[in-house]
C-alpha cells in the first residue's frame, strides 16, 4: 500500500509539473515506469479520481484563477489549459464552474474546484479517525 502512495504521489507530482504541457496517459505511464491501466487503477483507488479527470480539473482550476487574478485573453487561458478552441474550454468550463469562463471573470471570485491532491496521510488512518469522531459525536 505505501509503495502506491509512493507511485501516486509521483504521478500527482508529474502532473503539477506539466500542467501547461502536452501531456496524456502514456505520457505519464513512460515518465513514471508502470502501464497505464495499472497507473490509473492504483490513482483511482487511491484518490477517488480517475488521472485524466484530475489533470482535466487542474487545469480549469488553474484557468479559473487566472480569469480572475489575470487580464489574459480568454483564448489564452484557453490554450494554456490545452484546449484547441475557446468553444471546448468554454464547455468543460462551464460544466465545472457553472459559468462561462467570461461571466465567471467578471463575477471576481476565485473558488478552486480542483486543489492538488495531497497523499501525506493513508485513507485508512482517515477513514479510521473520521469514523471515530463520528461515534464520538454520536
Amino acid at each position: 500500500m505505501k509503495d502506491q502512495k509512493e507511485v501516486v504521489k509521483k504521478v500527482i507530482d508529474y502532473i503539477e509539473r506539466n500542467l501547461e504541457e502536452e501531456i496524456n496517459l502514456d505520457h505519464i505511464s513512460k515518465s513514471i515506469g508502470y502501464s497505464k491501466f495499472y497507473l490509473n487503477r492504483i490513482f483511482t483507488e487511491n484518490t477517488g479520481i480517475t488521472m485524466y479527470k484530475y489533470l482535466q480539473n487542474r487545469r480549469l482550476t488553474v484557468a479559473a484563477e487566472k480569469l480572475v487574478k489575470t487580464d489574459k485573453p480568454i483564448m489564452q487561458i484557453a490554450f494554456e489549459a490545452r484546449y484547441e478552441t475557446q468553444q471546448s474550454f468554454s464547455f468543460a468550463f462551464k460544466q465545472i464552474y457553472l459559468y462561462p469562463p467570461k461571466i465567471y471573470r467578471e463575477i471576481g471570485i476565485f473558488m478552486p474546484k480542483q486543489n492538488r491532491i495531497s497523499m501525506c496521510c493513508s485513507y485508512i488512518a482517515s477513514y479510521k479517525f473520521i469514523t471515530e469522531i463520528k461515534e464520538i459525536a454520536a
